[in-house]
């Protein structure tokens, strides 16, 4: 994609200006303007909100600059200034006493691109081009931008295409795609060797029409190894426990976990970050024919633990440890699944923060930092160690969701803890993945959540290691 296609431009010297206040200092930015432009804003009712923008004009009615305000989450500022200011290219200017830093400029940057995402595929009209467009601020990391960028489209796109679109075999062409776009090694594991060798992905998606299937891809030959695992469940009708129909209609979106560690992938490949990556992918349909598991099933696993179904429609820890057990497999220096897994964690949190669980606290600690640096909320939930017990009262093995009908995230991640290993540098996200309503910036449908987070995490990590 062009990098006209997300409201972006390369400098052209036709921009308008666009001066950047934060809301803490209007009072004072205002008093040192001059008393016509002073007039005009309060003859406005100019309400200096972040995300807010007006127009000062000229004397003969035309755009002298625009002025916007922001605060402290600078992204979503950014995407509302991209709606509050009318059609045209605007130019962050770091004059008049406002000097935005390059984080400030990013994030506003990235903002004003995330506004122009919709999704339009199966619309009889192409989405027209973005009329409103922002040059690209001169003292930023540019690939740095377009990779959480088109990282973030990617995410939005593959949660809104339906399943009958996007299976199995559609998660695996994007992989594909991807590997062949950024010369990443792929190798993808299906049919008897995945019964074999991944028994619990089989049993998960073997009733289904497209066959299951592991992703796994690996990029970069210096830094850190991080491993990204995401479940990718393309669509999730409980199995035997089949799920109501309200219940089951938004299930596409059950492969977010899918999207967010390809989407990451991207922004990673995209700015060339000095790391070693891995991302794996367990790909299935949760379908109901003659093969589905069902309740109490005693079923294998790649670490060799039986495992109890608890209940069929708890599949997608059933194929993350699948995955967990192959990335341990290998040294890494940090590994983190996405899931959309439990609805005990929108309980607890809502649908617009996600859960994080992790086995080291300073990790835990640093994914929190990184997190908050960015304006990409997290929730740190406990593993609570006492819930194992739940488990562990599995009538013939291993229970897949436990005894205990309370506390579903954490007993769930406790569950996923078991093949990641406590002593590996492991984090969980529990993730909606889904936007209920539309913000600026944040349209209805699918949404990356945790993903800048993680991305500056990450980041942070590559930088502590010499290239």
């Amino acid at each position: 994609m062009d990098v006209t296609d997300f409201g972006l431009c390369k400098p052209t010297g036709k921009a308008h200006a666009l001066i950047v206040v934060n809301s803490n200092d209007w009072d004072d930015w205002l008093a040192a303007q001059d008393a016509i432009s002073q007039s005009w804003i309060k003859a406005q009712g100019f309400t200096p909100r972040p995300g807010n923008a007006i127009v000062i004009p000229t004397k003969d009615g035309g755009v002298s600059h625009g002025v916007g305000v922001i605060g402290k989450h600078a992204v979503w500022d950014g995407a509302g200034l991209a709606a509050a200011l009318p059609n045209g290219q605007w130019e962050i200017k770091q004059n008049d006493g406002c000097k935005p830093e390059p984080a400030a400029c990013e994030m506003l940057a990235l903002g004003w691109a995330l506004s122009q995402y919709s999704f339009t595929t199966y619309r009889s009209k192409p989405k027209p081009p973005a009329k409103n467009q922002l040059e690209i601020p001169a003292n930023i990391d540019t690939p740095r931008l377009l990779g959480q960028v088109q990282g973030t489209w990617l995410c939005r796109d593959l949660i809104n295409i339906p399943a009958n679109h996007l299976n199995p075999q559609g998660l695996e062409d994007t992989a594909r795609d991807l590997a062949k776009r950024f010369d990443a090694k792929i190798n993808v594991v299906a049919g008897k060797t995945l019964a074999a060798d991944f028994p619990a992905i089989d049993i998960v998606g073997r009733a289904a029409e497209v066959a299951p299937r592991l992703i796994d891809m690996s990029w970069g030959q210096k830094g850190p190894k991080i491993t990204l695992i995401g479940k990718g469940i393309t669509f999730d009708s409980g199995g035997l426990d089949l799920k109501p129909s309200k219940a089951m209609e938004m299930m596409k979106k059950d492969m977010g976990g899918s999207a967010h560690v390809l989407g990451l992938a991207v922004a990673i490949m995209t700015a060339e970050m000095p790391v070693r990556l891995r991302v794996i992918v367990a790909a299935a349909e949760n379908a109901v024919s003659e093969k589905s598991m069902r309740p109490l099933d005693v079923i294998d696993t790649r670490a060799k633990i039986k495992v109890e179904v608890g209940n069929t429609d708890a599949e997608g820890r059933l194929v993350l440890a699948d995955a967990l057990t192959l990335a341990g497999e290998e040294s890494n220096d940090f590994v983190i699944d996405f899931a959309t897994l439990t609805g005990a964690a929108r309980v607890a949190l809502g649908t617009e923060l996600p859960a994080l669980f992790c086995n080291q606290d300073d990790t835990a600690a640093q994914i929190i930092e990184a997190s908050n640096e960015v304006g990409d909320p997290l929730w740190r939930l406990p593993l609570f160690d006492d819930y194992e017990r739940h488990l562990d009262n599995g009538y013939a093995a291993l229970s897949s969701t436990g005894s205990s009908g309370m506390g579903g995230a954490i007993t769930a991640a406790l569950f996923l803890r078991r093949f990641a290993g406590t002593s590996s540098n492991w984090a969980h996200i529990d993730v909606m993945a889904w936007n209920v309503g539309t913000r600026p910036g944040r349209p209805k449908g699918g949404e990356a959540m945790g993903l800048r987070a993680i991305y500056r995490h990450i980041e942070k990590l590559a930088a502590k290691q010499p290239r």
